[in-house]
């Protein structure tokens, strides 16, 4: 090979290693930190929410108040999902702890049954007297294994994610112009918007007797858009061809995490009797919500809090519109049932 020719052959190598150069993002010997390069990025920490989050915790004040003990099950994903390159599945595993959060939220009074394995662990050290006492660690006594010391649930939920349906409805729109000449400036437009959705079952279950006490089935629709322009154009002996777009997609998890938190906060408010008319359903400000701002009957005034008991599913198949519909004359609390007849 010439010279001439080994010149051609090192000029694009030259350019990249030029271009990487000129970045200085990335070193092959680490720095005084440890580091080949710096993380783009630096976004602070947030608390995740969802429309639901305030009227959650706006119920605690009350929650916090009755002996309820609440665990949460299994919450699987239903769907049969994953994505197309097979590096998982479509929709979260974490649903149940969602769902932990939510309860978490309201100030429920939980007990944990999802993952005992560790507590089953110590209880076996325990019990083969491995583990040693904390108030007298040195005189060789062991952790005692004391009966009843692990308080029981009343309520546990169980469920799973069941749908989701990917493009029930888009729409799209494109459009190309400009002159007519060979030279002329040429422009194109368009835009696109899909829906999705989500769906979730969850069952409150009657720890003691194994009775489903409440049902519930909700579903969120996701929204997708993408918009991209472009221009080409001819200027003498150049040619310029300049695009841009842009796409958003409402995260699939949040609205998974939505969905819970929306079941969550309707078993609350009937596991609860939480008074109809509560400032608590204020935060959630849409009309089309169960929840939403609406008036209730008046009701007596600091009225008794009963413990909560045994409650018919609900007979029919209207939409849950109205969660106090159970209570009768208006009393949340005096009704033996936190559902009724419709």
């Amino acid at each position: 090979m010439t010279s001439r020719g080994r010149k051609h052959l090192l000029k694009p190598v030259a350019a990249a290693l030029g271009a990487l150069a000129l970045t200085g993002c990335i070193s092959p010997s680490a720095d005084s930190v440890g580091r080949y390069t710096a993380p783009i990025g630096g976004s602070p920490v947030i608390t995740n929410e969802t429309p639901y989050s305030s009227a959650l915790r706006c119920l605690s004040g009350i929650v916090s108040q009755h002996p309820v003990r609440i665990a949460v099950g299994q919450i699987a994903d239903y769907t049969g999902k994953i994505e197309a390159d097979g590096s998982g599945r479509k929709v979260t595993a974490g649903a149940a702890l969602m769902a932990m959060t939510a309860f978490s939220k309201s100030g429920v009074h939980m007990v944990e049954r999802f993952d005992t394995s560790v507590a089953e662990l110590e209880l076996k050290y325990a019990n083969n007297k491995l583990i040693g006492d904390d108030k007298n660690p040195n005189d060789g006594d062991f952790r005692k294994i004391m009966a009843g010391s692990i308080p029981g649930s009343d309520y546990y939920v169980v469920g799973g994610i069941t749908e989701l349906n990917f493009n029930i409805r888009s729409e799209n729109a494109s459009g190309t112009g400009g002159g007519t000449a060979t030279n002329a400036t040429t422009g194109t437009l368009g835009g696109a918007i899909y829906v999705m959705n989500v769906g979730l079952d969850l069952l409150l279950v009657n720890t003691n007797t194994l009775e489903v006490a409440d049902v519930i089935s909700y579903q969120k629709q996701i929204i997708g858009r993408q918009i991209s322009a472009g221009v080409f154009d001819f200027l003498g002996t150049n040619f310029f061809d300049i695009s841009a777009g842009e796409s958003a997609l409402e995260p699939i998890q949040l609205a998974v995490r939505s969905v819970i938190e929306r079941a969550t906060l309707e078993m609350i408010t009937r596991i609860y009797r939480i008074p109809p008319g509560s400032m608590c359903a204020s935060p959630l400000n849409t009309a089309a919500d169960p929840l939403g701002d609406r008036s209730y009957p008046a009701r007596a005034a600091n009225a008794p809090y009963r413990a909560p008991t045994a409650y018919s599913m609900e007979s029919s198949n209207d939409p849950r519109r109205n969660p106090y519909r159970g209570y009768s004359n208006g009393d949340a609390v005096g009704d033996v049932r936190l559902r009724g007849r419709y």
